[in-house]
């Protein structure tokens, strides 16, 4: 999806380095309006080619009296003001513009953290039809605060504390939060945001999937020559699956489709997928088992980072040999390679390609991302790579993916290796793991509660504990049961299952799995935590 040819009105959101950062981006798409994130010291010719309509500076952990603090681009006022762009900023935003526009930013008599009740001072467009006097629960993080406001700026609420919490200055379209409208400790801040761009910005809600849809068809056509070939890497997740619906549907039979068995594979994944393919979905597929590969390059690999970059090398290079395979008999080599990286594997592998980001920190390598090698003979192909994956399940419905398979939970590229803590082949631990999560899986289906979960798995520990079993005292492996909630996988907060129901699964785990005595629950939101253990 190219930004620059989406016809809808454009919010970009310059990030300053806030874990909040990607919230704004899904918040205002959530709107039907289209958003983009990149980093808050872009070139003011970054920002000027995608011409929004609006530009929201994020948050972030800096002082803007640090002499290494970031910033906009010089010249980016003139622009703002000489285009008529609406510009609104958010805590470290708003302390930067005030600061920029000639105002004055001190270190706060008292820091507010955590919730914190405001109250109105000035009717005005941010708060809708909201009064002086009225009161909202906002969620703070700042140590600095605006002291003295630029000219024709002014005060439009204030905390209980009085320190300055939104700010205006209606006639040259700048405005200030400095509290996080954007988090759900903000119980309001999504009507905040919803009066800020309609009301104030006079933003359309018309960003729909079905354009996004027709965009990428004809991105595809315009990448991909009338002749040419593309080799598509199916996971058996949705995402891999919808990039392959879109681009059949873009250039029908050149596409060839390609399913690796790495050995990482869930319980029974292969058989089930296979059939999936090709009763559902009839796509052309070729299953290639390359367990032995993959195991044999893994052996003695216990840290994760390494094991995510040897696992995407060896995909690539399957897929290099799968194109020598097809050149033989197409008489033609293919040229383009599609995966289905989502926004998230984008951000969580900073820095993404262009965007020039510098302020926050690469989390984890994802193999669609961070583990392709440099001298990779195929193109790439990534048309959800600006999708979360709720939007990705949207486009899966457009392209009649079923239902069923659109709520299947998301299963990371590298498979099991990134849920097997240490090395993948020692002893029976890929066959351990595989029964305990096909037990606790099935477990949550019968319990009807599997589409209110975003992901659930099993984690396969490098421990051993004292057990008794059968009256006998034993010496066998831990595992860990992990299920989230999540609307974009960006963030998460573990699941409360009932009481009843981990002792079930314990119980069916115990008792049919040899090699466990002992099963524990990750009970750790994201963050601080990923969802996935490694």
């Amino acid at each position: 999806m190219d930004p620059k040819a989406v016809k809808s009105d454009l919010v970009l959101i310059l990030d300053f380095g806030s874990q909040y950062t990607h919230l704004i981006t899904r918040r205002i798409r959530s709107l039907s309006i289209f958003s983009l994130c990149i980093s808050g010291t872009s070139p003011l010719s970054s920002i000027t080619s995608l011409n929004p309509k609006v530009v929201i500076l994020s948050g972030g952990p800096h002082s803007v009296h640090s002499d290494d603090s970031p910033s906009f681009a010089d010249g980016f006022v003139k622009w703002a003001l000489s285009n008529g762009v609406f510009v609104l900023g958010i805590c470290y935003g708003l302390q930067l513009l005030v600061q920029r526009l000639g105002g004055e930013v001190r270190v706060g008599e008292r820091q507010e953290y955590g919730r914190m009740e405001i109250e109105v001072e000035k009717s005005c467009g941010l708060f809708g039809g909201k009064r002086v006097g009225d009161r909202q629960v906002v969620w703070m993080s700042h140590g600095d605060e605006a002291a003295r406001l630029p000219n024709g700026f002014q005060v439009v609420a204030r905390s209980q504390q009085g320190a300055v919490a939104a700010v205006e200055d209606q006639e040259n379209r700048f405005y200030g939060l400095q509290y996080h409208p954007e988090v759900t400790h903000s119980p309001e801040g999504m009507e905040t945001l919803r009066n800020f761009l309609f009301d104030v910005c006079g933003m359309n809600a018309d960003w729909k999937m079905e354009d996004v849809m027709d965009e990428e068809i004809k991105v595809i056509n315009n990448t991909v020559g009338p002749d040419d070939h593309v080799i598509c890497a199916l996971s058996g997740g949705v995402d891999s699956t919808v990039a392959a619906m879109l681009v059949h549907r873009a250039i029908g039979d050149r596409l060839h489709c390609v399913f690796v068995d790495n050995g990482l594979l869930r319980y029974k994944e292969r058989e089930r997928v296979m059939e999936t393919f090709e009763r559902d979905l009839h796509l052309p597929v070729t299953c290639v088992d390359a367990t032995n590969q993959f195991l044999s390059k893994l052996k003695g690999v216990v840290d994760p980072e390494m094991k995510r970059k040897i696992i995407g090398k060896e995909f690539i290079c399957i897929f290099d040999t799968f194109a020598q395979e097809l050149e033989h008999k197409l008489g033609k080599k293919p040229a383009f390679l599609v995966q289905g990286t989502l926004y998230p594997d984008v951000i969580e592998s900073c820095p993404p390609p262009g965007t020039g980001r510098t302020h926050s920190h690469t989390i984890k390598s994802h193999h669609n991302v961070g583990g392709l090698p440099k001298d990779m003979k195929l193109k790439l192909i990534e048309p959800l790579k600006l999708l979360f994956k709720d939007e990705v399940r949207q486009l899966g419905g457009i392209l009649r993916v079923p239902e069923l398979f659109l709520k299947r939970h998301p299963f990371p590229g590298p498979g099991l290796a990134v849920r097997i803590l240490g090395d993948v082949t020692e002893g029976n631990a890929l066959d351990i793991l595989r029964q305990v999560d096909e037990i606790f899986i099935q477990s949550i289906k019968d319990a009807g509660i599997y589409d209110s979960i975003w992901q659930a798995f099993a984690v396969f520990l490098p421990v051993k504990s004292v057990g008794v079993q059968g009256d006998q005292r034993t010496h066998s492996h831990v595992v860990a049961l992990r299920a989230v909630t999540s609307q974009d996988g960006m963030t998460a907060d573990w699941y409360y299952f009932e009481h009843e129901f981990l002792d079930d699964v314990a119980r069916k785990i115990c008792n049919n799995v040899r090699g466990v005595n002992r099963v524990v629950q990750d009970i750790t939101s994201k963050p601080p935590s990923t969802i996935e253990w490694e």
